[in-house]
């Protein structure tokens, strides 16, 4: 009895495309995985399914007959909203991903072939946004019950009135935490999408996120407020979101070193990772920093030509940690330079391609050694839990095995010890210390 009630409770995912090979992989898949897997064979059966069936997540193909994922994906947005829309689709399908992002609002895209961890993930993550997301409401809900019966008190019932006010204390603490979770679960996700670009080449391993983390601390020495120093963080995570199309060959090749027609792909890629996200209410400022990394101070970059402070601050300043890192992993010159002489050249550069007070900025950043946050690094056999990570734990192939502010238990720290002793490098960790008073 308790296993078919399990079975009963457990997720429910819809599979649509009209290669049976490819459900039987998904559904194979996901049933080991222990949710509940329903298969359609293209968009009028999906819709049917979903018509009668009561389903979490829905994962369509792309490219079908008759409707395809865009079309098939706008009509479950539009009639089931709450589902969650996943799309399976190939690098090369760049305009088919804007039009399925635009009409469809998909939660995540998934490129072909998949690897079974990845889209299990995925789908882990998605799920467990959404029930983070209907605690979220259930408690909003509470709250405002509560606030109503608080207005139906009698003014001498002061221990009621007493009862009631811890009550939505508690309440409001817990939406609180679980707003916070939401914020760390979209922040990780954005992470572990960053992924994409990096492993597709070996030398872009941990590129976004030294881009990010150095673009992090320029804002935080102009200082800016917090939500804009996030901003520019998350940026710089996806500040090559846009190159998700280019080619091997093309993401291989230093910019100094591309012919005509690639410089046209390469100088595209910011607009396209502005229409990528256009869809993304919370990252619309995000989005118009990506539009504009590739603009000069002195007017001549691309693609908008503006210049001096129309160019908007957190875009001058991924424009400068960009460049920094890209000099010394050999992807705008081929030679890779040494960090000192990768500075000197963005020094030489302030006040045409750089703002002089982000080069300023940058210039206190690389030479202060000393973080605010005290910290200490440990191997995985040190750590201990309820320790907190001050910063990513990435493997030497730039994949995000724990995101930062984690705090760990036992059974994530023998995971991290397991792929310690297998991995063949070993991991360290960023531990936050408290200060000692």
């Amino acid at each position: 009895m308790n296993e078919e009630q399990n079975r009963d409770s457990a997720p429910r995912i819809l599979c649509v495309d009209d290669e049976p090979n490819i459900l039987s992989s998904l559904r194979r898949l996901f049933r080991t995985k222990g949710y509940q897997v329903l298969t359609a064979n293209g968009g009028h059966e999906g819709l049917a399914v979903l018509e009668t069936e009561n389903v979490d997540l829905v994962i369509s193909d792309m490219r079908m007959p008759v409707m395809d994922g865009a079309v098939f994906l706008e009509h479950v947005r539009a009639r089931w909203p709450d589902t969650i829309r996943l799309l399976l689709t190939g690098f090369s399908d760049v305009q088919s991903i804007i039009d399925a992002i635009n009409r469809g609002e998909i939660y995540r895209y998934i490129a072909k072939p998949w690897d079974d961890n990845d889209i299990v993930l995925v789908v882990r993550q998605a799920l467990e946004r959404k029930a983070l997301e209907r605690e979220k409401q259930r408690l909003e809900e509470l709250t405002q019950r509560q606030n109503e019966e608080l207005k139906a008190l009698n003014a001498s019932l002061e221990s009621k009135v007493e009862e009631r006010t811890a009550e939505l204390r508690r309440a409001h603490e817990s939406l609180l935490h679980v707003n916070e979770k939401l914020k760390n679960s979209f922040l990780t996700s954005i992470k572990v999408f960053s992924n994409v670009i990096e492993m597709r080449g070996g030398k872009l391993a941990g590129h976004t996120r030294r881009v990010a983390d150095l673009a992090r601390k320029i804002a935080r020495k102009l200082g800016l407020e917090a939500r804009e120093v996030q901003e520019i963080f998350v940026a710089g995570l996806l500040a090559d979101i846009g190159k998700i199309g280019f080619s091997d060959e093309l993401l291989a090749t230093p910019v100094s070193q591309l012919n005509s027609e690639q410089l046209g792909q390469f100088h595209k890629h910011t607009v396209r990772a502005e229409q990528l996200l256009m869809p993304l209410e919370d990252l619309q400022a995000t989005a118009k920093i990506l539009r504009s990394q590739h603009e000069r101070f002195d007017g001549l970059g691309f693609p908008d030509g503006l210049k001096d402070t129309d160019i908007p601050l957190g875009a001058r300043i991924l424009a400068l940690a960009s460049d920094y890192d890209n000099l010394q992993i050999g992807s705008l010159v081929p030679r890779r330079l040494h960090p000192d002489d990768a500075q000197a050249v963005i020094l030489r550069g302030a006040g045409n391609r750089y703002d002089e007070k982000v080069v300023a900025a940058f210039k206190h950043v690389a030479s202060n050694s000393v973080d605010d946050i005290e910290e200490v690094e440990l191997t995985v056999t040190k750590l201990r839990p309820d320790m907190v990570l001050a910063a990513d734990i990435i493997t030497k192939e730039g994949i995000l095995l724990l995101p930062a502010d984690h705090v760990l238990d036992q059974h994530l720290i023998d995971k991290l010890k397991l792929y310690d002793t297998s991995g063949g490098a070993k991991l360290t960790a960023r531990i936050r210390e408290h200060r000692r008073k």
